[in-house]
């Protein structure tokens, strides 16, 4: 029984997790879900699957949809929000956790998730000694706060060893008209004056895969 999620808005704000709640559900949301869910048959037996895809390098991708709770795999967590029962997979507990689901008149279903995507992982980066934990703090303290205005983040993958940082841009960043031009003088120019030994970056987003860039 697929929910429609065209208009599903996805943002990712720098949060922290929530663990006891998974996800919290606005009082905004439940309407709009409790709606939908008593449109189908055996309401009364349905609960909203809220399931996260999550591939190396890619942006998420949520699938929400209502399913009878009983059918719901052993695995799975089900939470019981204000009446509406959640049912969410085991394999996308830790990409949903500490997670908002709202809504608005102008936007529909929105999803603000702090957490990100799995890094890309590619061969001969660095990513897990001294100089990687410097860049990753610069990002987390310096550059991901300014760029989560446009629901944005930049994501460290690994450094080369030779000065070169690299780096994916995600949510509102990611296949933005305007991503060159940040990543390019706002991250770099950041990184190079804050972290030693830092020469440039090189963005590796497939920008052309963006769906829900801020600027177009």
């Amino acid at each position: 029984m697929p929910l429609l999620v065209d208009s599903l808005h996805i943002v990712s704000p720098l949060a922290p997790q929530n663990t006891d709640t998974i996800i919290e559900i606005t009082d905004e949301a439940l309407v709009q879900l409790k709606i939908l869910r008593d449109e189908e048959p055996e309401k009364e037996r349905l609960g909203l699957r809220l399931e996260v895809m999550a591939a190396p390098g890619e942006e998420f991708k949520y699938d929400l949809s209502f399913e009878i709770v009983t059918q719901a795999a052993f695995s799975d967590e089900v939470r019981t929000i204000n009446g509406l029962k959640v049912i969410i997979p085991l394999a996308s507990f830790e990409f949903i956790n500490g997670a908002t689901l709202d809504y608005s008149e102008r936007q529909g279903l929105i999803i603000r998730n702090p957490n990100k995507p799995p890094a890309a992982m590619i061969e001969g980066l660095v990513n897990d000694d001294e100089f990687s934990a410097a860049i990753e703090a610069v990002i987390s303290v310096d550059v991901n706060p300014s760029l989560a205005a446009h629901g944005g983040f930049v994501t460290f993958v690994g450094h080369d060893t030779e000065g070169v940082a690299y780096l994916t841009m995600g949510g509102g960043c990611h296949g933005c008209s305007m991503s060159k031009m940040t990543m390019l003088d706002g991250v770099q120019t950041t990184l190079v004056e804050q972290v030693p030994g830092v020469l440039k970056v090189r963005d590796i987003t497939d920008h052309a895969a963006g769906s829900n860039p801020y600027y177009k």
